[in-house]
């Protein structure tokens, strides 16, 4: 799946926020932190900055850990400061699957009218595959009729309906390797 420009400029702004939470904690938290030395480094200089020049630091750290993997940032963050950012961050992906799931059935739907057909509820989705190596336990044919049923009638109850299933399965998930453990 292609990202969209909006969508890079969303996940930068999330990226921010979670720098935002980062510099906030105390030094000894910090050094703790799962962060490159660099960037550590600077949020700890952040503390003293005030205005203009804070944000511009804050700007330069999402910068440095744009390249990074922050899913460790993200659940040290969730062990200390509890799990908001998180549930923000998983929220934000099950909306751009169901967007990128509905964009793509749409245009499905202009092609296959276009051609004089109608696009039918088990057409073959590049996205609902993405989605399902994300989420293995996602309903692949519900998603793809589900989508079908949007493109044609644009009714938004289909789209929340999408939205759903793919929360379920992305909580699903998220609580299997705790089911694992027990």
């Amino acid at each position: 799946m292609e990202i969209s420009r909006s969508e890079q400029k969303r996940r930068i702004k999330q990226l921010e926020e979670l720098v935002k939470e980062l510099v906030k904690l105390p030094p000894g938290l910090l050094d703790q932190a799962p962060l490159p030395d660099e960037a550590r480094e600077l949020a700890l200089e952040v503390a003293g900055l005030k205005g203009g020049a804070r944000k511009r630091q804050i700007k330069y750290i999402t910068k440095l850990l744009r390249q990074e993997p922050v899913d460790p940032l993200y659940e040290f963050l969730t062990q200390r400061k509890g799990t908001e950012l998180l549930k923000k961050k998983k929220f934000h992906e099950v909306e751009y699957w169901r967007d990128s799931l509905v964009e793509e059935s749409i245009a499905a739907h202009k092609e296959a009218k276009a051609s004089r057909e109608q696009l039918s509820e088990d057409w073959q989705s590049s996205v609902v595959q993405a989605i399902a190596v994300e989420l293995p336990r996602v309903d692949r044919i519900e998603l793809t009729r589900l989508s079908c049923f949007f493109a044609r009638s644009r009714n938004p109850k289909h789209s929340r309906e999408i939205f759903r299933l793919l929360q379920a399965a992305q909580e699903y998930r998220m609580r299997e390797p705790v089911d694992r453990g027990e």
